[in-house]
Parts: C-alpha cells; structure tokens; sequence
C-alpha cells in the first residue's frame, strides 16, 4: 500500500552507514527529496521533512540508526495533530452521528458500507445507514444492496427531502438504541453553491459528531484542495482516503494532515468491504520503514476469529484431522479479514510479498474454485473423513465439479500435504520453523535497527 514511499525510504537509509560523514547524508537526504517529490508528496512537506531530519541527525551524529530514527521521529510528528481524536471515537451518549460528505465519484457510497462494517465487525456496534444522497441515480439501490451484504440497517425514501430522512433515521436511532448513524450525503462533480446549501441543512438537522470528507487518493494534491475547501464551507472532523490500493505513489496520504490541519482517520485499501484501515499514525509510520503493523493485524483478526472455534481448530490441526469443512469455515473467516495484499503489508518484512501479489484475489483463485466444486460434489462424509476418497469416488467426484480425475487427486495431495505442514508446525519449535520459512519467502525484509 505504501510501496513507492517505503522504497524511498529504504533507498535514502542504503546510502548511509553505521557511522558516516555529512556527505553521505546530504547524497541520502536528496536522494529522499527526489523521490518523495515523484511519490506527490507537497513541496512544503518535503522541504520540512527533510531539513528536520538533517539537523536531529547531525545532533546526534551521522550514522544509519540515527538516520533512521530521526525520520521516524519526523514522520510520526507529519501524521499527528496533538489532541485530535485516532481512528473512530465514540460520542459520550449515542448514537455517534457521523456525516460522509465529498465529491461525486470518491467512493463515498461504498466507504459508508465499509466503515459501516468496520463499527459492526471489528467494534461490534449496531449501526444504521441513512441513504441521503438523493442527486445520484442508484446512489440509494446501491446502498440497499451493500447494507444487505454486510447486514446492517438502512433508512432510505427516495420521494423525501434529505433532511427529513435524516430527521426520521434519529428518532429511529434514539428509540430503538443504535450505536452508531452513518449518513451518507450527496456529491458533485464539482463543488457548487448548491451542494454546500444542501450539506449546511442536513448538517442543521444531524448536528453530527464527525463529519468525514472521503478524498479520492488517485487524484493526487487536488484531494488536499478539495478537503481544505470543504472544511472551510462545512467543517470537516477527519478525512477518510479511498482507492489507497490503486494509488502506487501515496505521497497524498503523507502531507494531508499536516496541509489540512485535520486528522487522516481511515484509508480504503481495496475493493471489499473488510479493506478500510484505521489511519494510526505511529502504526502507519511502522508501515512506511517496513516493521509491518502487527497490532492492527491483531485487532482484525480478533474480530473476526472466535477464541472458542480457534481453540477447536488448533485442536484438529495438532491431532492431524483437519477435513475439507475446516477448509471451507477458514475461507470464510479470511473473507473477514480483507485482501491479502493488505493483510501481508501489516507483517512486518513481508512488503516485498505483498508487492509480488499484486491484487490476488484468494477467494476467487482458480485452485480455491476448484476445491469449493470439488467439495460440493462430497458426501458429508467425505467431506469429514477426506481419507475415505478411493478412486470410484473421486471419479465421482470428477464428473461432479466439471475436472478430471488427475486434477482431483493433485488436489487431495496438496491439501494432505498442507494438513501435515499445519500439524508439524502447531508442535514445540513450529512458530521458529514458520518465522524461518517467512525469512526465507521474502529474503531478509525490513530496515536494520526495525523490529521483525
């Protein structure tokens, strides 16, 4: 997610060694300037960032970890406003009302659907959507289908005013004891009179807590302009970036907060609904150098992972009885967890992976496709005991799920063959055989002087 910054940093710190002179860091610092520029990073921001750094180092003496330290150090005062809230914050009494406001086109719809799942899944709040935006056509229906799919509530009524949709979805909260309102409003192409004389009503009637401007991350500094304007005419309490994922550059998300003087509260970082990431500052900074972001990926999975089924699964997993219903069950938990692309980012040294695959989606990838048809056309029993699989039923099984016989039995012997990594690897000595096979994947990883 943060490739191109995380490479120029890595670039800047390669220049340096343990114990340098001021030459190394002047070619170390221009060589950061150039390409944090290239990333679309602001001039202002740059220029900043870099002399900061230049004078704590030489403070301190030139060297790699002074180096490093002192970015760390700048970079983590760039990403923080003193006092401003981190992530989601609940108001003191709910329902928390949160208004999504910004231009057309940004994600604003699906961000809602996404934040919206972030409240029910990872807080585990109940939430209500209201579907305010009545000037795009299927603004509403698109909504519908989302908080359909992620099982939330929705107040919508094309033929009213939004302010009277709004009005009505709190009195629905207040009664019927929502944590949580999320409203999504309308966008323009671009900003109008209009538009900002629509948010100023629907505002009057919300009195919100937050008011979350959604940017689009691939348009670069014009995201900047756009949140400064709207915190002017509106208020804004936070921004919220999207299509973080199709962004390779990322320099947008280093300069907003210190440009805009509010917090950069999440980032999109893909197209399912589980891809929204909380934008902590100290943890983004653990991203950029490349220590990964471990408690974040602690935090998803704890939501998404029940203790008690874990403790069962790791049960089957050390008695070697994992079966193709474990298969399906653990499909569905990593659904809940988002992209793997992201999921690999938050490991630390595990960026370079994450780099290598790309957008891969695992849910859809021919080989999972191929187990689901494989596991449809199982008896029960088979699907418990894969040992009872003897050539007249996998070639049942074949004509069943549309393969032949020889794709099923490479199948049935990758998954045996995982079931026995999975077994030898949750005995004494696994996580040290897992973290050797990790370094070994993805080559060392990382920045000297960072955790692993």
């Amino acid at each position: 997610m943060f490739d191109t910054l995380t490479d120029s940093f890595k670039n800047a710190i390669g220049k340096i060694r343990f114990h340098d002179d001021e030459k190394a860091l002047k070619k170390a610092t221009t060589e950061l300037k150039k390409s944090l520029l290239k990333a679309d990073v602001h001039h202002k921001v740059v220029k900043d960032l870099i002399s900061s750094v230049e004078l704590e180092t030489k403070k301190n003496g030139v060297g790699k970890d002074n180096f490093l330290h002192a970015l760390q150090k700048k970079l983590t005062e760039i990403l923080t406003i003193e006092g401003a809230p981190k992530g989601f914050t609940f108001a003191s009494k709910p329902p928390t009302v949160v208004l999504m406001i910004g231009l057309q086109g940004s994600g604003k719809t699906t961000t809602t659907g996404k934040l919206a799942y972030f409240l029910k899944e990872q807080k585990k709040k109940k939430v209500l959507v209201v579907a305010a935006d009545l000037q795009r056509l299927a603004a509403v229906e698109q909504l519908r289908q989302i908080t359909s799919q992620i099982e939330v509530d929705l107040v919508a009524d094309e033929d009213a005013k939004p302010e009277e949709i709004v009005k009505r979805a709190l009195e629905k909260a207040e009664k019927e004891l929502y944590d949580v309102v999320l409203i999504d409003t309308a966008g323009r192409l671009a900003i109008d009179d209009e538009l900002m004389d629509e948010l100023a009503r629907v505002k009057e009637v919300a009195q919100p807590d937050e008011l979350f401007y959604v940017a689009d991350a691939m348009t670069g500094q014009d995201a900047v302009r756009t949140a400064q304007t709207f915190k002017e005419k509106i208020g804004i309490t936070g921004v919220i970036l999207t299509k973080f994922d199709g962004d390779s550059k990322g320099g947008v998300a280093l300069g907003l907060t210190q440009q805009v003087g509010v917090p950069l509260r999440f980032i999109g970082a893909g197209e399912k609904m589980p891809d929204l990431e909380q934008f902590i500052s100290d943890r983004i900074v653990g991203r950029l150098m490349g220590a990964g972001d471990v408690e974040s990926l602690a935090e998803k999975a704890a939501a998404a992972i029940d203790p008690k089924e874990a403790k069962r699964m790791t049960q089957k997993i050390k008695k070697g009885q994992f079966n193709f219903n474990d298969f399906l069950e653990q499909m569905e938990q990593m659904k809940k967890l988002g992209s793997m692309k992201s999921l690999l980012g938050m490991i630390p040294g595990m960026g370079n992976m994450a780099k290598q695959i790309g957008d891969l989606d695992l849910e859809n990838s021919e080989e999972v496709r191929m187990i689901k048809a494989m596991v449809a056309s199982m008896t029960p029993k088979e699907r418990e005991n894969p040992d009872l699989l003897n050539n007249t039923r996998k070639r049942r099984i074949a004509a069943g799920a549309g393969l032949d016989q020889v794709q099923v039995n490479r199948v049935l012997k990758q998954f045996k063959n995982a079931a026995k990594m999975a077994k030898k690897l949750s005995g004494k000595g696994g996580m040290k055989q897992m973290q050797d096979m990790m370094k070994q994947m993805q080559g060392g990883g990382g920045f000297p002087g960072m955790p692993r």
